[in-house]
């Protein structure tokens, strides 16, 4: 599959990519994205701390006072909820997220995401490099572009530091670094934007053991 390369403004750039088909044309299957994307939502819960109970707090079982005549209700023990060091009534109780899922089927997700944006909302640009590192200027540049009001821009081993800073008060605009791709990212922004970097780290990633990628 061959993309042509264009610049950060939307104009042409210099010449085509050729994408690998085994990346970025496998036919999307909605039942793999939506087991891979409710995965990376599950694992991102955070865990709530249990409160101790009733039969969790360490004080003794003893009847601390009489059942009758002593002027105060019949209570059995410390334990109870409505004295200082008592157990929690209805706490919070400790619940895990941590959803397994199969090493294959994440990387079928993911190429499977990246084939949807290269159907239709992928671009791809030779570098991030930017005359005027101002957030200003970079606004100016997208906004001409027309590439959506969600852009996910994706670069190689590390993301340029002149387009991170220009691009970091820029509302709907996301970057990451190669390693950082993901389903739910890519799914839910309008349009991916990645470098030649990018292209070449992720299908390094993909590539059969033994294959040595162009990258």
């Amino acid at each position: 599959m061959k993309v042509k390369l264009s610049k950060l403004d939307g104009t042409a750039g210099k010449g085509d990519i050729e994408l690998d088909d085994t990346v970025f044309g496998v036919e999307p299957r909605a039942d793999i994205l939506h087991r891979v994307v409710t995965w990376q939502l599950e694992n991102r819960r955070g865990i709530a701390r249990a409160a101790r109970e009733r039969s969790d707090v360490a004080r003794t079982g003893k009847k601390f006072g009489r059942q009758k005549g002593g002027g105060t209700a019949r209570h059995g023990d410390r334990k109870a909820p409505i004295f200082i060091g008592g157990g929690k009534a209805m706490g919070p109780r400790r619940r895990e997220f941590d959803v397994s899922l199969n090493k294959k089927i994440r990387a079928l997700g993911l190429r499977m995401a990246l084939s949807t944006k290269a159907k239709d909302g992928l671009i791809v640009v030779d570098t991030l490099d930017v005359t005027d590192a101002k957030t200003k200027a970079l606004s100016a540049q997208l906004a001409k572009a027309g590439w959506g009001k969600k852009v996910l821009v994706i670069d190689g081993e590390t993301v340029n530091e002149g387009f991170a800073r220009a691009a970091g008060n820029l509302v709907g605009v996301n970057v990451l670094p190669a390693v950082g791709a993901n389903v739910y990212d890519i799914l839910k922004h309008d349009t991916l934007v990645l470098t030649r970097a990018a292209v070449d780290k992720l299908e390094a990633r993909f590539a059969p053991t033994g294959v040595k990628s162009n990258g």
